[in-house]
């Protein structure tokens, strides 16, 4: 469990996780149209990937992976009646076959199906600590983006740790130190909708980190961006290297111009 943890939580106690995942329920996402190529200039600069074992199998190569959360929850999709009511997609043995670093599920508090959520958390608990494989629970909102505020995000965090989560994966809000004071495990953000500007995404990222947060799970803000090497550069430094959203914005604007 240490040596899975140390994997995705760098010596640094930060981390970077590049999601990839959105397509089990959005289908071909824009630009991750094929996951292959997206994310190959990006590899480099994050710390592990979240994914599906589909496109895991399909789309990355095994002899240059990163370190790789099994996202493992599912069953819904955004045509569907409720994206909370999803299920567990794949089993234990096949995360070990898969030689995974962490396994990922999503938790629905608040919605009709938050008991089953939160019950299938628990199950992969009991599985993931029989094998050393740690879980991220990922506080899902489904469609009603409204729920991204402190007290809520809070609720669900801590919930998730109660569980035996051992990281959580939630929204960026105001009063953010709300969420991570009061979440006993590790806590990355979530990116949720691509933003207007990239100094949206250094500001927000910048403060989470300042207020608690080890890193950043961020998808469509990265390889949604016309310049997504530019910009998980950027974010790797205020992550890695404490850099400022000022110092973040000028490192993208000078890689920007190099492409």
């Amino acid at each position: 469990m240490k040596n899975r943890m140390a994997q995705l939580i760098q010596s640094d106690g930060r981390c970077l996780f590049l999601p990839i995942d959105h397509g089990y329920f959005q289908g071909p996402t824009r630009k991750l149209e094929k996951p292959g190529e997206t994310i190959k200039p990006l590899l480099p600069y994050c710390d592990a990937i979240f994914v599906t074992r589909g496109v895991l199998r399909s789309s990355v190569e095994p002899d240059s992976a990163k370190p790789t959360i099994l996202r493992v929850s599912g069953g819904t999709s955004m045509v569907g009646k409720d994206l909370a009511n999803e299920g567990i997609t794949t089993s234990m043995e096949e995360a070990i076959r898969l030689n995974v670093a962490a396994i990922g599920i999503s938790i629905f508090v608040g919605s009709d199906y938050e008991h089953e959520s939160l019950l299938n958390l628990s199950k992969l608990v009991d599985e993931g600590e029989k094998y050393g494989i740690p879980v991220m629970a990922v506080t899902a909102v489904g469609k009603e983006l409204d729920k991204r505020d402190a007290r809520y995000l809070a609720l669900c965090s801590r919930i998730a740790a109660e569980l035996g989560a051992r990281v959580v994966k939630t929204y960026w809000c105001e009063g953010f130190e709300k969420i991570t004071s009061g979440c006993p495990v590790p806590v990355v953000m979530a990116g949720g909708p691509q933003v207007d500007t990239e100094r949206e995404v250094f500001d927000f990222v910048h403060d989470g980190i300042q207020k608690g947060a080890v890193g950043v799970n961020l998808g469509r803000n990265v390889w949604q961006n016309d310049f997504p090497v530019a910009m998980i550069r950027a974010l790797r430094a205020i992550i890695h290297e404490n850099a400022t959203p000022k110092e973040a914005q000028e490192l993208y604007d000078s890689v920007k111009k190099a492409q």
